[in-house]
């Protein structure tokens, strides 16, 4: 990673799925590149649709259907209402409808443009509408930027349950615009910092100690920084997606935070947003993993401290101890019966967990839960 203030360069990182090229990840400063990147998937000839939501659609909808409707036969806009609420089933019936009306075929392509719930339902509806059609992600937020547009998971919420549906379908182009986070608000840059740390956590010490070192520039925006952060960020889960693209070993690591975060993410009714959850399971864990004596103390605080200084909580109240344990149990991630964990084994090094006790989950939520502290 470099921190050079000179001109920024565009970069191109290829994923590969069983040992062939599956897609390019392209970092840019712009949306300038986008229609060439279009042209290279041989869609002049073929429909678009691209998918955005209400908070992003008025952003930068426009600007991307004027891009590409010279590079397509024909570009159409559909709006989903923002929010992990409007994340399901119902909402994929609606798209359903506006892909026939508007005739798309099988070689036709979706464009999600907006964030992680953006990116999961379209993926979704790309992976199911006619057994399968392609699909671009242009993610812009961070957290969606460094993690949920790479290595092909889609899905919708059902009943509250998150992403209980979905399928694997890999896109055939992420367009990252950097510029996008100049808009995006200061919780929101904060839960994608959530994903960010989480990689250095799980896969590498030195990343994570350059993300502490940066924390000024990153919540300054400083674009060089940003750009070496986010290739950072995407170097390690397209290191781990491709190892395990369906999630049967290693990719589980990169659930690290994610059994308590998204039991606390459900209880909450989703009023806490998807990175905080994730924040606090993290700090969960790492208290586990703390007890165990995996981490030190230092290093256990300062996984802590990182959460406070990025904006992320350390801290949840409302919720009971055993309604929490109780959720982890409904979690899409359970093996053979039992909830998976991922512990830290030091800063960078993750492992998959099957025993973790309701004791040690008891005792790590006293740590965050506000409401037990006196």
């Amino acid at each position: 990673m470099s921190d050079s203030k000179e001109k920024l360069a565009e970069i191109c990182l290829p994923v590969r799925k069983d040992n062939q090229l599956s897609y390019h990840i392209y970092l840019e400063t712009s949306f300038s590149n986008l229609p060439e990147r279009i042209r290279e998937l041989k869609l002049s000839e073929r429909k678009v649709c691209i998918v955005t939501d209400s908070n992003v659609n008025p952003l930068y909808g426009k600007e991307l259907l004027e891009l590409l409707t010279p590079c397509c036969q024909s570009v159409s806009i559909y709006e989903i209402p923002a929010g992990e609420a409007n994340k399901n089933l119902g909402e994929i019936q609606k798209l359903y409808k506006h892909l026939i009306l508007h005739k798309l075929d099988r070689q036709d392509c979706l464009l999600a443009l907006g964030g992680g719930v953006t990116g999961d339902m379209t993926g979704f509806a790309a992976a199911t509408y006619l057994r399968g059609i392609r699909f671009i992600q242009v993610p812009t937020t961070l957290l969606s930027q460094v993690d949920s547009s790479i290595g092909g998971k889609t899905g919708v919420d059902f009943d509250q349950y998150k992403n209980m549906v979905g399928a694997f379908h890999q896109p055939s182009l992420v367009y990252i615009n950097i510029h996008t986070l100049t808009t995006l608000p200061e919780e929101q840059l904060a839960c994608g910092m959530g994903e960010v740390l989480k990689h250095g956590l799980i896969k590498d010490a030195s990343y994570y100690e350059w993300t502490i070192n940066h924390m000024t520039e990153i919540e300054e925006r400083d674009p060089a920084v940003l750009l070496s952060l986010i290739e950072g960020s995407c170097r390690i889960k397209r290191q781990v997606v491709e190892k395990d693209p369906l999630e049967k070993g290693e990719r589980a690591l990169l659930n690290f935070g994610h059994t308590i975060g998204h039991a606390i993410e459900k209880l909450k009714d989703f009023k806490l947003l998807h990175g905080q959850c994730v924040a606090l399971g993290s700090v969960a864990a790492a208290y586990i993993s703390r007890m165990r004596g995996l981490i030190s103390d230092e290093e256990y605080y300062e996984i802590r401290d990182m959460n406070v200084g990025f904006g992320l909580p350390i801290s949840f109240d409302g919720l009971k101890t055993q309604d929490i344990i109780a959720a982890t149990k409904h979690d899409k991630k359970m093996a053979s019966g039992k909830v998976k964990f991922i512990l830290l084994k030091g800063i960078g090094h993750a492992f998959i967990d099957t025993a973790v006790t309701e004791e040690e989950m008891t005792e790590a939520l006293k740590e965050i839960n506000a409401d037990l502290w006196s």
